[in-house]
């Protein structure tokens, strides 16, 4: 598998979704293709897989990636446009779902996006480049200080985001920030240097937060969960991948209240969320902070 491409958690995913021969799939985050390429050989020339995703850079990769599969079709949307998705399998349900939430690393490494601190690019953080509303460059502009330090906290967890927002306003009162290295410097100041974290970079979650905030993340996670039991056929298995506590308390929650009561028509795949071990993050330092969590329709109600 070429570098940079290592899906997360590849082997337990494809464990907990056994995909089979002529099911019919949805990769609703396709990214760089890689679990979608193994999901595409399981399933074979008799199924079909539908791979989604709102960043038409990602979806123009993987299908060159996928291209050798026929059964494989491509659709620029939201995960959690569901509809959208389903037509593209004939409205039929899916047998499988999987969600990736977290960045590719052709989009961290792309300073044109602006998802990465570690290289100076404009401070964009749309995932689509073509939707409508701002990137985080306004939201940096507009926002009030109150509205930043509630978007830092909320988002990012960020204890010190009243103080980052008022640098931020601070600032803009002179120039307004337009560059991923300012934004980054400038956090760098705000925060106490004896208050850095000492396993991530002390911008980690204002940038985050931005990125949730300019992709509408968790109203997409939210609308996915309440609608995706409608496309998942009985026996159907569905997986979320998430890079952060606040995608995996709501995974959690959704999950466990599916599963909940004896009349209950859906049933845990993974009681607590599947980490990876030491030897992934050894070669895929991404994978750190991945969660893994999976649920079963076992048929009845609540599909």
């Amino acid at each position: 598998m070429p570098a940079g491409h290592v899906p997360v958690l590849f082997q337990t995913t494809l464990g907990l979704l056994k995909p089979a021969a002529g099911e019919i799939f949805l990769d609703g985050t396709v990214g760089s293709g890689g679990h979608a390429e193994g999901i595409a050989e399981a399933v074979g020339s008799t199924g079909l897989l539908v791979c989604g995703d709102a960043d038409p850079a990602m979806l123009a990769a993987a299908s060159e990636r996928l291209g050798r599969f026929p059964q494989v079709r491509m659709v620029h949307a939201d995960y959690s446009d569901l509809e959208t998705l389903s037509e593209a399998a004939g409205g039929r349900p899916f047998d499988g779902i999987l969600l990736d939430l977290g960045l590719s690393s052709p989009q961290l490494a792309d300073p044109a996006r602006g998802f990465s601190f570690l290289r100076d690019g404009p401070l964009d953080m749309r995932r689509d480049p073509s939707a409508e509303g701002g990137d985080a460059r306004r939201i940096l502009r507009v926002a009030s200080e109150r509205e930043l330090a509630d978007l830092f906290y909320r988002f990012g967890e960020e204890r010190f985001s009243r103080r980052i927002a008022r640098a931020i306003v601070a600032r803009r009162r002179h120039a307004p920030l337009e560059r991923t290295v300012e934004l980054a410097e400038l956090v760098c100041s705000a925060v106490p240097r004896k208050a850095w974290p000492r396993s991530i970079h002390p911008a980690t979650r204002v940038f985050q937060a931005l990125r949730i905030a300019v992709n509408g993340e968790l109203r997409s996670l939210e609308a996915f969960l309440e609608r995706f039991t409608a496309h998942l056929a009985p026996g159907g298995r569905a997986a979320v991948i998430s890079f952060h506590s606040l995608e995996d308390r709501l995974v959690k929650v959704a999950f466990r209240g599916l599963s909940a009561g004896k009349e209950a028509s859906f049933s845990l795949l993974t009681r607590k969320p599947v980490v990876p071990d030491a030897q992934e993050i050894a070669e895929n330092p991404r994978a750190a902070s991945a969660r893994l969590r999976a649920v079963r329709h076992d048929g009845g109600g609540g599909g």
